[in-house]
């Protein structure tokens, strides 16, 4: 158990490198959104543009972090990325009108789904997959024994 927990501990500064990386990835999936509405509700083709300009960096920067795809694991993460976000705008907006229990189920799906994109894209890695089999407590129903790990385990803040 020793052994395992300073490989993951040695991972963890990978996955919190990457972590910032998808983070972007999310911003740029919600600016592609936003320029196809904007050209949908004005009809200008300079959002056209913008949409093909930003969906380029997009899959540029995933090609960083999703580099060797199987079957939809592409498609799955760009949405489990885009699903994500919306949901953590969402509950952000929630928090905002002072629905705090709302806001705090909607971060944690969107946690869920976040957590998610890293068992797609690293699902391979056998460690990350003997985790997900770890017997560990989950204190909701939207909490998945991978979430809680890499809630452990990825920090953005570490330098």
């Amino acid at each position: 158990m020793q052994t395992w927990m300073k490989n993951m501990q040695a991972k963890a500064s990978d996955l919190s490198k990457e972590e910032d990386l998808v983070i972007g990835i999310m911003n740029l999936i919600s600016l592609e959104e936003h320029a196809y509405f904007s050209y949908a509700k004005t009809g200008d083709a300079q959002y056209l543009h913008l949409l093909e300009t930003v969906r380029e960096l997009r899959k540029t920067a995933m090609k960083m972090v999703v580099t060797d795809p199987q079957g939809e694991e592409w498609c799955m993460s760009k949405h489990l990325l885009a699903a994500s976000m919306r949901l953590y705008e969402t509950g952000t907006k929630e928090l905002h009108a002072g629905s705090k229990q709302n806001a705090m189920l909607l971060f944690e799906m969107a946690f869920e789904l976040f957590s998610q994109f890293f068992m797609v894209t690293k699902g391979s890695d056998k460690e990350l997959r003997s985790a997900m089999q770890m017997d560990i407590k989950v204190p909701n129903k939207f909490t998945s024994k991978f979430s809680t790990i890499i809630k452990k385990i990825v920090d953005c803040c570490k330098e």
